[in-house]
């Protein structure tokens, strides 16, 4: 029923910049937190922004902070990454996630204080040298 759909990955050379997007229908986010994430081959999720707007926060990892900027847009129920100063081991499949759902969800992980249950298929960024 919660899809979230998100889109705006490709390729990019260091030094570039993007923005995701993800689209969310089934649910409300202007009531939750929403989080961007990525994942390296092989390994787990890592959280990258968490953005609750109606409490005018938002979180950033280290390894993100200054560059990318988590933002939404509630009237399109859609949130958005914008990556700036891309390197190359930003190249990751990035995922949109929304707060709530089950705990047992298959890709369900908790960061940032929240609990994020619905999950995106994900967009792929590749940052070339």
């Amino acid at each position: 029923q919660v899809r979230l759909v998100e889109s705006g990955g490709g390729s990019v050379q260091a030094g570039g910049s993007m923005r995701l997007a993800c689209t969310v229908s089934g649910y409300t986010i202007g009531n939750n937190a929403m989080g961007w994430f990525r994942q390296y081959p092989g390994k787990e999720r890592e959280g990258l922004a968490v953005i609750q707007a109606n409490a005018g926060f938002t979180y950033y990892a280290d390894s993100v902070k200054g560059r990318f900027t988590i933002s939404q847009d509630n009237a399109k129920n859609t949130v958005y990454l914008q990556m700036d100063s891309l390197k190359p081991e930003d190249t990751a499949m990035y995922l949109c996630a929304a707060e709530g759902g089950s705990i047992f969800a298959a890709k369900g992980a908790g960061w940032a204080g929240r609990f994020f249950g619905y999950w995106g298929q994900g967009t792929q960024v590749t940052v070339s040298s």
